[in-house]
């Protein structure tokens, strides 16, 4: 009985809430032309560098676990106990954190140089 329930709730709460943000936007589109303003003002913008800054987060990324695996290969060794294993974990995320953060700065540059020669 209990197998049964956990994939119709999971179905109707879905629905439920896919309606409701429906119903919601819709609401807040019949506002804001009871208002005059012109409800596809905040349309998406074309986004020119998108594809650059998540190249550039990915490419910071593996650099990342390159640079974390060689780290915690050099440090710890093959063998590792609990405690290693736990401090390889921080090393990881660590890794990821600062050479993603450093793709995403460059991405900033490119696309700042980009703009200033524009102008």
């Amino acid at each position: 009985m209990e197998a049964i329930l956990v994939p119709i709730t999971l179905f109707i709460c879905t629905f439920a809430m896919v309606f409701g943000i429906r119903y919601l936007s819709n609401k807040e589109k019949m506002a804001m032309i009871e208002r005059g303003i012109d409800p596809g003002v905040n349309k998406a913008t074309p986004k020119p560098f998108l594809s650059l800054k998540f190249g550039l987060l990915l490419v910071g990324l593996g650099i990342g676990l390159l640079v974390a695996l060689f780290t915690v290969r050099g440090v710890f060794g093959s063998e590792m106990n609990n405690a290693e294993e736990g401090q390889s974990v921080a090393i990881y995320f660590g890794c990821l954190g600062i050479f993603g953060g450093l793709g995403l700065i460059t991405s900033y540059f490119v696309e700042k140089k980009w703009l200033d020669k524009q102008n």
